[in-house]
């Protein structure tokens, strides 16, 4: 087994790490420039010595650095991942609150300790607390993740539900701390636990000593970028104000980071050391999560994709930057299974792979088949439409695309051509939270409506084939097809057949070659849709 370098040898030897900031033009910074660390009021704090006495490997583990391949060649520079899901407890949580715990005197450790968190310090505590025999109380939001309260309990904690977010919690807390004359174990905000978060950046620098290194921790030549949800933005905006800002509202999809006030000692660390910051939305997380999939294998949490969401931002504001070295800390894993429908559906979205365009089309037969050939060859991911008007059709519409933006205006620019009018609705937060799912409803005028579900082999071109064999006979009056990912598709299409032709289509059906089912009667057809 090789020896381990100590760290200490690490940090004497800055010539093996080499940043290089000149080479590129870095950005002017949405935040203002770092300032002096300003002195605390209680006696000062040595980080680099708490940090490399930081007592973390009794139950944490050096976690790899992992070289995203996949995600360095989309985005031209070498993106490595520091893999802190590969925990015990699949957060980097546990460092600091084990260094933190470790750190107390022997009556403290007697009383017993308490912790308000969304989870992942949650369970840091309770393994640390197990492992040195102590007594622990965790309160938790009640929107936790199931799989991080379960995974409290589990680990032997009591487990306390309060509150709408960490907030909330954290007054529960304070009232339970002091009622039963517990020790409160901070998840930020205290220099034991930033001492034992810090050692990540340590494990970075001597991780990475043969390549240069131009975003990560620690070392004063090296530019650190901080990453907020957009929607839980409170160190942001703190930076911005130059004081800690309590923001009215954090959101609930980064539970691991839903704060609304960041912590005095992490204000007064972030103001001096961090460079520069980025703002994520849902949609970039989703997508980092899928990029961090392709090339680990490994589903992490929203919170954990920060950083990937983060850098890939940075990158695309920025494309000067070629052949750069950018270290993201994959911070955790604790995901609820039921998420996943909801990541996958954004993650397109989000790296900019899909589009979705609102669509007029004469409401006549032969106008799908239209519509579909100036789409072409773009692969249709969706396709939604309900009879409602004699002389206008309105589709909803989405598509795989490799550049959101300029694919859009091509085929909006084709379906003018054709006649055809139609609108860009991809940012449309109502449009991909409500509209792709209740596009359709009821229609009082359809006539002669009969409803069929068909089945098909999922391949390209496989849905083209499938209009061009059901237009021009019957009008379609209701047409419904998503894209899962399956490798049958699924198509609801509604069409108008008059009583005197409906032999004719049965023949129609079964010279068709697809599975299908008649959902005429289908009483949920009945009282939403006719």
């Amino acid at each position: 087994m090789t020896a381990r370098v100590s760290v200490a040898t690490v940090l004497a030897k800055p010539a093996r790490i080499n940043s290089q900031p000149e080479l590129f033009d870095w950005p002017v910074p949405s935040i203002p420039p770092p300032k002096p660390l300003v002195p605390r009021q209680e006696p000062d704090i040595d980080y680099l010595q708490l940090i490399l006495n930081a007592r973390v490997y009794d139950v944490a583990s050096e976690t790899p650095l992992h070289l995203a391949t996949k995600l360095s060649t989309k985005v031209k520079n070498k993106i490595y991942l520091k893999r802190e899901d590969m925990q015990p407890i699949f957060s980097f949580k546990i460092r600091g609150a084990y260094n933190r715990i470790y750190n107390l005197t022997h009556e403290e450790k007697q009383t017993g300790v308490i912790c308000a968190s969304a989870g992942n310090h949650a369970q840091g505590v309770a393994l640390a607390a197990k492992k040195l025999g102590i007594k622990a109380t965790i309160v938790m939001p009640k929107h936790a993740p199931e799989i991080k309260v379960e995974s409290v309990r589990r680990l032997g904690a009591e487990v306390v539900l309060h509150g709408s977010d960490f907030d909330e919690a954290k007054k529960e807390c304070a009232r339970l701390k002091d009622e039963k004359n517990l020790i409160y174990i901070p998840p930020f905000d205290d220099p034991y636990v930033i001492a034992g978060q810090g050692t990540i950046g340590v494990e970075i620098l001597r991780q990475l000593q043969q390549d240069r290194l131009d975003a990560s921790l620690i070392r004063p030549d090296v530019k650190i970028i901080g990453v907020n949800a957009a929607d839980s933005d409170g160190m942001y905006q703190s930076l911005i104000k130059g004081q800690p800002v309590e923001i009215p509202m954090a959101g609930l999809f980064a539970d691991g980071t839903s704060v609304r006030l960041c912590g005095s000692e992490n204000f007064r660390l972030c103001r001096s050391f961090v460079d520069d910051f980025v703002l994520v939305s849902t949609d970039e997380v989703c997508a980092a999560i899928k990029d961090t999939f392709d090339d680990t294998r490994s589903i992490i949490e929203p919170a954990g994709a920060l950083a990937v969401a983060g850098v890939k931002k940075f990158l695309a504001q920025n494309s000067n930057f070629k052949d750069a070295v950018f270290v993201a800390v994959v911070s955790g894993a604790n995901m609820n299974f039921d998420r996943l429908r909801f990541v996958a559906e954004r993650s397109r979205l989000g790296d900019g792979k899909e589009i979705m365009l609102s669509i007029k089309i004469p409401e006549r037969p032969g106008s799908f088949l239209d519509l579909y050939h100036a789409i072409d060859p773009k692969p249709v991911t969706e396709f939604c439409y309900r009879y409602s008007d004699p002389d206008v059709a309105r589709v909803f519409v989405a598509l795989e695309t490799s550049n959101a933006a300029s694919d859009a205006e091509d085929v909006l620019e084709k379906i003018r051509d054709k006649g055809m009018d139609g609108l860009d609705v991809t940012n449309n937060e109502m449009a991909k939270t409500h509209l792709r799912y209740l596009a359709g409803g009821r229609s009082a005028t359809v006539k002669d409506e009969v409803l069929y579900r068909f089945q098909f082999p999922e391949r390209p071109g496989a849905l083209k084939r499938f209009l061009y064999h059901l237009e021009g006979k019957w009008n379609v009056s209701l047409f419904h097809y998503r894209n899962h990912g399956a490798d049958i598709a699924r198509v609801l299409a509604g069409l108008q057949v008059p009583a005197a032709e409906r032999n004719d289509f049965k023949a129609f059906l079964e010279k068709l070659g697809y599975s299908f089912e008649d959902e005429t009667e289908n009483p949920v057809y009945n009282q939403f849709m006719k």
